[in-house]
């Protein structure tokens, strides 16, 4: 069984999808609402493994939504507009359903779920990597799921090849993107890139130790973090 969510302004869109789920018993309804405010509230509370999204909606559209889910689902898009196809294949939606759309077209989209889950990281991050203000939140990998870490948790950012580790106070989490992509995301305020390899939250640091003419910042978890010399000008901040 799969647990499913209908998100659309117009009664007759959630009509016609229930209607054209009769013919698939392992997807089963278990909300529908008509903005997108309510389905952030929903998808969070219910986590469903499928959601059909209307784009334009009261509140929140469905890009937006994406933004503020604690886990991303499979996400079908469903819109009467086809302006936005292109962004929703770009960030790999499962599918795009251009209003009218038949049972045929339909069964395409249900058809084209399995073996998606590959593509869940890059539709959520990238998403986030397209919001022009600074997070509060971000987007990781974690148990083959995509959850949301509040950016205030986050001790400090481990480069990890072409991705990131994001570390928190018992978790390790991994990004898609690469560290130089998040410094440039993240608020600079609470952010500081110390080292080619490193970037720390400046809430998190506990000390400033100096050895020779560079830094270590430990913080408050224990974890160490060395300041590189390229870096020893952003460390300044931290001394009054």
């Amino acid at each position: 069984m799969k647990k499913v969510i209908i998100a659309d302004d117009e009664n007759a869109g959630r009509v016609l999808i229930k209607e054209y789920l009769q013919d698939y018993p392992d997807l089963v309804l278990i909300a529908e609402v008509n903005n997108g405010v309510d389905a952030i509230a929903e998808i969070n509370k219910f986590k469903p493994d499928l959601v059909f999204l209307d784009i334009q909606m009261p509140g929140k559209t469905g890009f937006e939504v994406l933004n503020h889910l604690e886990e991303i689902p499979k996400i079908i898009f469903s819109t009467a507009y086809d302006e936005y196809a292109l962004k929703a294949f770009e960030v790999h939606a499962v599918d795009y359903l251009l209003k009218p759309y038949t049972k045929e077209r339909f069964k395409i989209a249900v058809e084209r779920l399995n073996g998606e889950n590959e593509k869940l990281g890059a539709l959520a991050q990238s998403i986030f990597m397209e919001d022009t203000t600074y997070p509060t939140r971000v987007l990781v990998q974690f148990n083959k799921k995509l959850i949301t870490v509040k950016c205030e948790e986050i001790l400090w950012i481990e480069a990890y090849g072409d991705y990131s580790r994001i570390h928190t106070v018992g978790q390790v989490y991994l990004s898609n993107f690469g560290i130089s992509d998040l410094e440039k995301k993240l608020n600079p305020q609470l952010f500081l890139r110390v080292h080619r390899s490193s970037m720390i939250n400046l809430d998190k640091v506990r000390e400033l130790n100096k050895y020779g003419k560079s830094y270590d910042v430990t913080l408050e978890n224990g974890d160490v973090v060395r300041v590189s010399r390229g870096y020893m000008n952003a460390i300044k901040r931290l001394l009054i």
